[in-house]
C-alpha cells in the first residue's frame, strides 16, 4: 500500500503525464526552456518534502524541503502551487480522515515558524507573483528570509499569510476555502472513465472552464485569464478542439498553472480515497 507521500509523488507524475492541458507541459507538449522531464525531476524531487509531511514534522520545513527538492533541475518553478496544495493534504491524511473539515483544521494550526518556512521556499526558486497590497509590502514574498523578523513581529501564521492573498491567488483561496475544488476535482476524476492521466485531462478542461485561473490573470492580465475560460468552455461543448486549444496556448506562452495545481491536488485526494492506478 502507497503512503500518502507516496501517493502526492504518484499525483505530481500523474498530472503531467495528462494531455491536452491547455497551456500546460504535458507528455505531448513543452515550453522551450520548460520541459515533461523537469516536471518529472520535479516530482522525485519533492519527495523528501512530502516524507516529511507524512511524518508530521512541521508544515513549514516539509514545503520548503519540498520545494527545494523540485528545484534541483534546470527547467526552474514546476510545482510550487502544487506542492503548497499537497502538502497539507498529505498531513490531513496521515492525522486524521481526508475531509475539507479535518484540512481545515491543519490550515488552523498553522503557525509562525510555517509561515517563515514558506517565505524560505522562496529562495529556492523564481515564483510568477504580482506586487502585493500596500499593507502587505513588508511581507512581499519575493524578499524570502528577509521577511521573516516582520512575520513575527505581527505573529502571522502561514493560514494568515495565505488569508492576505486570496483575492489574487487561487492556491491560497484554497486553503482558506476547505480546499473546495481540490475536492470537487477528485470527484470528477473518480467518477470519470478511461484511464487516470485522461481523467485528470478532462477534469483540467472543467475546472479551467469553470473559473478564470489566477495564474494566468497575474501572468498576463484578468481579461486574457477570461478569454481563455471561454476557450475551454468552448472546448467542453465540442466547439472547439481541445488539441488545438493546447497548441494555441501554449504557442502564446499562456499557462493556466493554478489549475494544474488544482488537478495535481485533486489526483491526490483521488488517490487517497481508493482510485486505481
Amino acid at each position: 500500500m502507497r503512503t500518502p507521500a507516496e501517493n502526492a509523488q504518484l499525483a505530481l507524475l500523474l498530472e503531467v503525464t495528462a494531455t491536452p492541458k491547455p497551456g500546460n507541459v504535458d507528455r505531448d507538449r513543452e515550453y522551450p526552456d520548460l520541459r515533461f522531464e523537469h516536471f518529472m525531476t520535479g516530482a522525485v524531487g519533492a519527495s523528501e518534502g512530502l516524507r516529511m509531511a507524512g511524518a508530521s514534522d512541521p508544515i513549514g520545513e516539509s514545503f520548503e524541503r519540498a520545494v527545494d527538492g523540485m528545484a534541483d533541475q534546470r527547467g526552474g518553478n514546476t510545482q510550487f502551487g502544487a506542492l503548497l496544495l499537497l502538502v497539507p493534504l498529505v498531513r490531513t491524511s496521515v492525522t486524521g480522515e481526508l475531509t475539507p473539515e479535518h484540512a481545515a483544521e491543519v490550515v488552523e494550526g498553522t503557525t509562525v515558524a510555517d509561515a517563515a518556512g514558506f517565505y524560505r521556499a522562496f529562495e529556492h526558486v523564481d515564483v510568477g507573483i504580482g506586487d502585493p497590497p500596500d499593507e502587505m509590502e513588508a511581507l512581499d514574498v519575493r524578499r524570502g528570509a528577509d521577511a521573516i523578523p516582520e512575520l513575527e513581529a505581527r505573529e502571522f501564521t502561514l493560514e494568515d499569510v495565505l488569508a492576505a492573498s486570496v483575492e489574487r491567488d487561487g492556491v491560497a483561496r484554497e486553503w482558506v476555502s476547505r480546499f473546495s475544488r481540490s475536492f470537487g476535482i477528485a470527484e470528477r476524476i473518480a467518477s470519470g472513465e478511461g484511464n487516470v492521466p485522461d481523467r485528470a485531462a478532462r477534469a483540467f478542461l472543467e475546472a479551467l472552464a469553470s473559473e478564470p485561473d489566477t495564474f494566468v490573470a497575474k501572468r498576463h492580465d484578468e481579461a486574457t485569464a477570461r478569454e481563455v475560460t471561454e476557450a475551454a468552455q468552448a472546448a467542453l461543448r465540442g466547439d472547439a478542439d481541445p488539441d488545438a486549444l493546447a497548441e494555441e496556448l501554449v504557442d502564446a506562452g499562456v499557462n493556466p498553472g493554478t489549475t494544474a495545481d488544482l488537478v495535481a491536488a485533486g489526483l491526490f485526494i483521488a488517490l487517497e480515497d481508493g482510485l486505481a492506478v
